[in-house]
């Protein structure tokens, strides 16, 4: 019988951006909400603040996690390409350098020559790819997931706050949306380290205290000039 593992490092790739996406979502459009109300808008000024941002924010992030991972994914077909190319000019060398990686790994010099001729004639560029250049399918740049992944979320974390706004009577809006918005946050950091297999209580933390100091900086703004930071 085959016995398959799953581990938590397979979840990385979507994990990040989904993580990423949704704090964003909550912490970048709680703030402007609460930067344009403390500037003293009214609350269709603060809607359509709200409103404005999610739309841009989801773009942003989107763009900014396809251009990224896009990045990263040129740079390992790069690596990957200049490693073919070694493989088929100097093999000897190649066979080499993967013995020595080996041997760093704690193997005798005999076995690791013996791992490398096996793995190398198995699939001489994905043994390269692994153990020269630490490309892995588990960890593999997917751009589109990524993008998709970050825009979902940070568009389901921004209209948390907005929802916030929507019921709040004018005279507790700030309080709603900080008071909302961190308990948004708490949540996220509490699904993220669980789904990460990470200790809950740093996650919440972590999320929270970045959130609330956010929060904090654009209401100050917004109070003491009268514009949105």
């Amino acid at each position: 019988m085959i016995h398959v593992e799953k581990h938590r490092t397979q979840r990385i790739g979507w994990l990040r951006a989904a993580v990423l996406g949704a704090n964003d979502g909550i912490v970048s459009t709680a703030s402007l909400i609460l930067g344009v109300a403390a500037a003293g808008a009214d609350a269709r000024g603060v809607l359509t603040a709200g409103i404005a941002g999610l739309v841009a924010g989801a773009m942003s992030m989107a763009a900014g996690e396809y251009v990224s991972v896009s990045s990263q994914a040129d740079t390992e077909n790069a690596d990957l390409a200049r490693e073919r190319k070694e493989l088929a000019t100097a093999p000897e060398h190649e066979h080499e350098e993967l013995r020595d990686i080996y041997i760093e790994r704690g193997l005798d010099s005999k076995l690791a020559a013996r791992v490398a001729t096996q793995l190398m004639n198995h699939d001489a560029l994905g043994a390269h790819a692994r153990d020269e250049l630490g490309i892995s399918d588990t960890l593999a740049p997917r751009p589109i997931q990524a993008a998709f992944a970050s825009a979902t979320t940070f568009s389901v974390g921004a209209l948390l706050p907005l929802l916030v706004v929507f019921l709040s009577p004018a005279s507790t809006l700030l309080w709603a949306v900080s008071g909302s918005a961190l308990l948004f946050l708490a949540l996220l950091g509490s699904l993220s380290a669980i789904a990460g297999g990470a200790p809950v209580l740093i996650a919440v933390s972590r999320v929270t205290f970045w959130g609330a100091l956010a929060m904090a900086l654009t209401a100050g703004v917004g109070t003491l000039f009268g514009v949105v930071a």
